[in-house]
């Protein structure tokens, strides 16, 4: 079984991290309202980036991961630019 970490892209410009064991029932239930919450009240939601994981510990790490990440980072992560990841990292740990 695959486990996902996910990104979705929120009507107001936001995003919003999770992960899953069943991407396609997630975000459905995200689309639709159902799971109420942050995506709830900022529909419609776009999938914008996932990655699949062995294990869900691993899926869970990179959700906590990506949540703590700059808006920059994250559009970086979508756009899959890994030099600009990497920039972003180090100019964090000079702050």
């Amino acid at each position: 079984m695959d486990f996902h970490a996910y990104l979705l892209r929120c009507n107001d410009g936001s995003y919003y991290a999770g992960h899953t064991d069943n991407l396609e029932t997630r975000i459905a239930k995200h689309r639709s309202g159902a799971l109420g919450g942050y995506t709830a009240r900022r529909l419609p939601v776009t999938l914008v980036w996932s990655e699949a994981f062995a294990t869900r510990d691993e899926a869970f790490a990179a959700e906590r991961r990506i949540k703590g990440w700059s808006r920059a980072k994250k559009e970086a992560l979508i756009a899959g630019d890994w030099k600009q990841i990497s920039l972003l990292a180090r100019n964090r740990q000079e702050d």
